[in-house]
């Protein structure tokens, strides 16, 4: 696949196919060059600490390192699921160092070895910081762990995938209600709050972290074809049709009491279209037809709701709003990349080609504004007048190489397949 390693700035870069994208329909090429050219050298060279190991808390838009900012579990899995996926499609080894390096971290690092389960977040020594439990972090680990050991055959990290699956079925559970709930404490004790960040609402449920146990257990049933977990799945899928989407709005409701009473009529575009596409996909790694039938349904529905008040004539996503209000109007960087693939989605279970003129259009906007071709990587957040938000790093305790990396070889994929099917 790789033709030369050459040097551009402080990192290499592996080239393929470098074409230009002026003037230039969307094409594969693109989002494989900013994969091989960008994202992956930047993640592969800028950000490991090679004194303490892991990877650096913090990393700002001009690659100015913070080492006193906290490592999360979440930010580490996804690097894991990055470059194990990398690796598994490029079979280099440089990708699977990261790999290595991000799978001994979370394994170790983040384990609370009396209690099991992985912390929030440990500091530069692996020490912890947050102990306390949260779901979507355990969530992540699947999701990163079951990647590595698709891409490696590592049994030991199939075995903690596994691990952590049973301590979410045993830990946050609703055997009453259905669905999950937020966070217990680091004994696995209940905690007053649960709040994923500090702009969530503290409640029991949510649907953020519904929809990453959701991605975690379709990665996961990939490599362990196990009852229980298909039987979960398929319950946390109807659940997430039957009290997260909202039927009269098209639209995701946000936060929950244990009995599904939603707590708040705020809208999240970039997670309304990241939906889109991931439960079509977990329905289809299922393989239920009525599952998949109604995942098509509400799939396009919600495509359908952010292509018609979600896009600003410039491509840019809208980021969160309510009652027909932006709440927040600055940009950021996943909506933006889910949009893509979200849409493209649509136009493959639709056939319909207005989803690839907003592609287009929203690709132009992230290619012009996110992506960093001085220094590597993407910029996480702009302002309400476009211009960069100099206080979001390029790499933190949320910001990571996930929802770029995996736009990229989604649309990769996607695009070929379609291409072939097409007869092209």
């Amino acid at each position: 696949m790789y033709n030369k390693t050459i040097k551009l700035g402080a990192f290499p870069i592996y080239v393929s196919k470098m074409l230009s994208t002026e003037g230039k329909a969307l094409i594969t090429e693109q989002f494989e060059n900013v994969l091989l050219h960008n994202i992956l050298p930047f993640w592969m060279t800028i950000t490991p600490d090679k004194k303490n190991g892991g990877f650096y808390g913090q990393i700002g838009v001009n690659n100015a390192m913070n080492n006193d900012i906290p490592r999360t579990a979440v930010t580490c899995s996804r690097i894991l699921w990055t470059f194990s996926h990398a690796f598994l499609i490029y079979k280099n080894k440089d990708f699977l160092e990261i790999a290595n390096r991000a799978f001994d971290y979370l394994y170790t690092a983040f384990w609370d070895k009396e209690n099991e389960g992985l912390y929030w977040s440990v500091d530069l020594h692996g020490n912890p910081v947050f102990d306390h439990k949260h779901f979507y972090a355990q969530a992540f680990g699947i999701y990163g762990f079951s990647e590595y050991f698709r891409a490696t055959q590592n049994s030991q990290s199939l075995s903690r995938a596994i691990q952590l699956f049973n301590i979410i079925e045993e830990h946050a559970f609703d055997p009453k209600n259905g669905g999950y709930i937020e966070s217990k404490s680091r004994e696995f004790q209940p905690i007053v709050d649960m709040r994923l960040s500090e702009k969530d609402m503290n409640c029991r449920k949510s649907m953020n972290t519904l929809l990453h146990i959701i991605e975690a257990y379709a990665n996961l049933l990939l490599v362990w074809d196990n009852r229980v977990l298909k039987n979960q799945l398929c319950k946390l899928i109807g659940d997430f049709n039957q009290h997260v989407f909202n039927e009269r709005t098209n639209h995701l409701q946000l936060f929950f009491d244990d009995d599904w009473s939603s707590l708040s009529d705020h809208i999240s575009c970039g997670h309304d279209i990241e939906s889109s596409w991931l439960i079509h996909e977990a329905a289809e790694i299922i393989g239920a037809q009525e599952l998949i039938d109604d995942a098509t349904d509400i799939s396009l529905r919600l495509a359908n709701s952010v292509l018609a008040s979600g896009i600003n004539e410039d491509g840019s996503v809208i980021y969160e709003g309510t009652k027909g209000k932006i709440t927040d109007p600055g940009k950021e960087w996943w909506p933006h990349a889910e949009a893509i693939i979200g849409f493209y989605n649509a136009y493959q279970l639709s056939g319909k080609n207005p989803y690839l003129d907003t592609i287009q259009t929203v690709w132009n906007y992230l290619h012009e504004h996110f992506i960093d071709n001085k220094n590597g990587g993407w910029f996480k957040r702009l302002n309400s007048d476009g211009s960069l938000d100099l206080s979001r790093p390029k790499v933190g305790p949320w910001e990571c190489p996930y929802h770029e990396s995996r736009m990229c070889f989604e649309m990769i994929k996607r695009m070929q397949s379609q291409e072939m099917k097409n007869g092209k």
